[in-house]
């Protein structure tokens, strides 16, 4: 079973139109809930998945762990006796919402890349979508780390009005140089394995070696040197060989490698990746802030800003998304009137800090929702 089988499928029965300006004439959404809707629906918290994440964010009844278990459940940081929670596979995901593996209603093919250029702004006005079915008008909050936390914060400037708050963890505001040319590899190497053929390879052998390398590439990203250095240091597996990994950190990338290509898609990695590298909050409310005095629209929702609280948490040891890009989260929307604590928690996992750091996440996550 995977876990796309595990969530609800939401038709939405009509047309989808993109910020690149094509159209998808249906959509299919897949998430899932934990937790009950009070009378009021005013105890909804909206969980966005990293990544490699999926709608399926904690066990619930199914009794399979989610990769944010530690965190979604009764008494837990998102305490599922007093909040609904909401997580949703994004947009050009392949874990059960519409992407590049879909197939294209005109073709009865999968989309491949025919599928259209899908960005952050599109994966929250998915989202936006299926909180209108499920007959939510607020928020209490938006949370997320990583990309999970780009959405975070892509879904407060765009639409302050519609929450209380917000939590991004181990997020930016924008990719630097060095995040791009990560993600750049990645996608390089998936496109330089032969069997990716331009991304037409779905009745055959995908690409497995190049999806392998990219994540490779990906995780040594999500870990702290001293993390690597405690975890692996020297150590060895096997005799030393030119052509065979013989240090268990070889071995490691290995396995995390072959995990990946059993449930990621190779097309979607080129499509999340690429959204990621074009998101950019502070260019979004620049704009936003010129068009204030124009009377548009999306000016007068960041007025709305004001009133929405916010908690940015980074990691010390995170290199991929520094405590730096953290602060410079706060400075921004405190800046346009929102009320933003930030917190820096110690640790030596490195951006994985945001999966692995339970106890010290939950305290504050905790105290933060309490105080709303």
């Amino acid at each position: 079973m995977t876990e796309a089988d595990l969530a609800t499928i939401y038709k939405t029965g009509q047309p989808f139109k993109l910020c690149c300006g094509a159209v998808l004439p249906e959509l299919e959404i897949a998430y899932e809930t934990w937790g009950e809707l009070n009378a009021g629906r005013d105890n909804a918290i909206l969980i966005e998945h990293a990544f490699s994440g999926s709608a399926h964010a904690a066990a619930g009844a199914s009794g399979r762990p989610g990769w944010w278990d530690s965190m979604i459940g009764p008494g837990k940081a998102f305490d599922t006796d007093k909040y609904f929670v909401i997580c949703a596979n994004v947009l050009g995901g392949c874990s059960g919402t519409t992407g590049p593996a879909s197939t294209d209603p005109a073709t009865g093919k999968p989309w491949g890349l025919s599928f259209p250029t899908v960005s952050i702004r599109d994966m929250i006005e998915v989202q936006r979508l299926l909180l209108s079915h499920l007959g939510i008008s607020r928020l209490k909050c938006i949370a997320g780390g990583s990309m999970g936390g780009m959405q975070t914060l892509q879904f407060v400037g765009d639409y302050p009005g519609f929450c209380d708050s917000f939590i991004a963890i181990a997020a930016t505001i924008k990719h630097s140089a060095q995040q791009i040319a990560f993600n750049e590899v990645g996608r390089r190497a998936i496109m330089a394995d032969p069997r990716w053929n331009d991304g037409a390879y779905y009745d055959a052998v995908p690409p497995e070696g190049g999806l392998s390398v990219a994540r490779m590439i990906g995780h040594i990203t999500y870990l702290s040197e001293q993390m690597m250095q405690d975890k692996f240091g020297r150590a060895r597996k096997g005799d030393a060989s030119l052509l065979s990994p013989s240090f268990e950190v070889q071995h490691y990338l290995d396995h995390q490698g072959l995990k990946f290509v059993r449930r990621f898609d190779a097309n979607t990695y080129l499509y999340i990746t690429h959204a990621l590298d074009n998101f950019d909050l502070a260019g979004d409310l620049s704009g936003q802030e010129r068009s204030r005095g124009e009377g548009r629209a999306r000016g007068q929702d960041l007025d709305q800003l004001a009133g929405v609280k916010g908690l940015v948490i980074s990691f010390s040891s995170d290199w991929l998304y520094p405590p730096d890009q953290g602060r410079e989260i706060v400075k921004l929307l405190s800046r346009l009137g929102a009320s933003v604590s930030y917190t820096e928690i110690l640790s030596d996992h490195g951006h994985d800090s945001f999966l692995t750091d339970v106890e010290s996440q939950t305290k504050i996550i905790k105290g933060f929702l309490e105080s709303l």
